[in-house]
């Protein structure tokens, strides 16, 4: 990320965003971890309805919703295939210079590097959930 909080995507993964939605991404705060989550535009408009629709009498639903929308920014690759990341979103995940970006399938997220090592770290020692015992990788 440059002194001005722009963050270039790389170029394997720009190329498929500007197919997929016209480089238009949605940056929001994931609820479990503290790092950003980025959505194609339309991907976003999938999932907001999803999470409008979660009961929020339950703290961790309203929780979700606070991080999720409150936080969701919308934004526009340049021509240099950089996004500024607002500077709520960069405090949020204590983003500095260093960032990683890790693909999720329909969304990416966005980690500063020593979080992102710390979270590794930290998960290796997690029991694997039944869901996974039967996964052949």
């Amino acid at each position: 990320m440059d002194a001005k909080g722009r963050m270039a995507i790389p170029a394997r993964i720009r190329e498929t965003l500007a197919s997929a939605c016209g480089g238009r991404l949605v940056m929001t705060a994931n609820h479990e971890d503290r790092c950003l989550v980025v959505y194609p535009e339309p991907r976003w408009q999938e999932v907001l309805p999803q999470i409008e629709a979660l009961p929020n009498m339950n703290k961790a639903v309203k929780r979700l919703q606070r991080l999720m929308i409150g936080y969701a920014s919308p934004m526009e690759m340049d021509g240099n295939g950089r996004v500024l990341v607002p500077p709520t979103l960069r405090e949020y995940a204590g983003l500095e210079k260093k960032l990683i970006l890790v693909g999720q399938g329909k969304s990416l997220e966005l980690w500063s590097e020593e979080r992102w090592f710390a979270s590794l770290e930290e998960s290796a020692d997690d029991e694997m959930p039944i869901e996974m015992q039967s996964l052949s990788l």
